[in-house]
């Protein structure tokens, strides 16, 4: 199906946009993109991963976008780039129906504080609510529902989908895409026992997030108890992660979904945390550090690489018998040392 207002670009103009090769009518017209099995002949097709190669002889797309390696096997139009999963991203930009919209202003139902600044073409859905002291930059979206809580600031060309919160004195850089339910500046979890009962410690600090950060939906980033927490520039976390209070992630990391990271821990530049994966607070790790899925981390990493911990899903049965050697390790490790200590005299 099409949506309504949809753009729609010539083949000679997506190769020209990508500087991509094209072989084909440059003239043929395009509405939108889809998968090499859906497409139809009035959109373009990509092929970056080979699990799908077995589906190009039979795609009906007006053109594949795909890497020069297997042109020869395209049996239609193509659009030929080194890297086709980038030109995919850069297609999908084009064809975005959020892209290019005309800014809807403040609606009437959106409360802004009188002391707060608004750039040029900023946009405020309905029921929004803009606290005292904020300042949103040019082309800012406040979507509906969403909250930019006392003396935040958000940069230009942000988007806050619905329903984000932005507390108190959060700062949040240029070209921000922030989805619906996500919080950022909660309270960081601060408590101290006297023995009996958990006394609250005030949360002091903010959340700064660099330019061009992504945040899925219902993620949550906790304020600093003191200083800051840091999340920098171009930094992509998917959805349902929790980054504590006093976290730092350095500029170009990924985060993939249901991520844990306790407080006062700092992640590289350039690092990767598969899904599920856990830190433990008060942790360094390095540049370049990749962490696959459901890892638990409880010691620094000062060596870039690819790190894992957990065992794979096997059946039940050898789980179960596993695990009960999981518990005779130390004493087989013992035994082992009494052997070699024997051997050895």
């Amino acid at each position: 199906m099409t949506r309504r207002n949809s753009p729609v670009y010539t083949l000679g103009e997506l190769a020209e946009c990508l500087g991509a090769r094209l072989a084909g009518d440059a003239g043929r017209q395009i509405v939108g993109l889809a998968t090499l099995k859906e497409a139809g002949p009035d959109r373009v097709a990509f092929l970056a991963n080979r699990a799908y190669l077995k589906d190009l002889a039979d795609t009906r797309a007006a053109a594949v976008l795909l890497h020069p390696q297997h042109g020869d096997a395209c049996p239609v139009a193509r659009l030929e780039l080194d890297n086709p999963y980038l030109g995919y991203a850069a297609l999908s930009r084009l064809f975005d129906p959020l892209a290019g919209r005309e800014p809807g202003g403040v609606h009437p139902s959106a409360v802004v504080d009188p002391s707060a600044s608004l750039g040029e073409g900023v946009e405020v859905g309905a029921n929004a609510v803009v606290e005292a002291g904020v300042r949103l930059g040019d082309d800012v979206v406040i979507g509906p529902g969403a909250v930019v809580g006392a003396d935040s600031v958000v940069g230009a060309g942000s988007r806050l989908h619905a329903n984000v919160t932005v507390c108190h004195g959060v700062v949040v850089g240029a070209r921000a895409i922030l989805h619906s339910g996500c919080v950022i500046g909660g309270d960081g979890f601060g408590f101290a026992h006297d023995g009996a009962g958990w006394h609250k410690i005030a949360q002091l600090g903010g959340v700064v997030l660099g330019d061009d950060v992504e945040v899925g939906s219902c993620s949550s980033i906790d304020r600093g108890a003191l200083g800051d927490t840091i999340i920098g520039n171009d930094v992509k976390i998917d959805s349902q992660v929790q980054i504590a209070h006093n976290v730092q992630i350095g500029d170009h990391s990924a985060l993939a979904g249901c991520v844990g990271i306790a407080g006062s821990t700092r992640v590289g530049k350039h690092c990767m945390l598969g899904g599920g994966v856990g830190l433990s607070g008060h942790l360094t790790l390095c540049d370049g550090v990749q962490v696959t899925g459901m890892s638990l981390v409880t010691n620094s990493i000062t060596e870039p690489g690819v790190y894992s911990s957990g065992t794979g899903a096997m059946k039940n049965a050898q789980w179960r018998k596993n695990a009960v050697r999981f518990k005779q390790l130390d004493d087989i490790a013992k035994r082992l040392v009494r052997l070699e200590k024997g051997r050895d005299a």
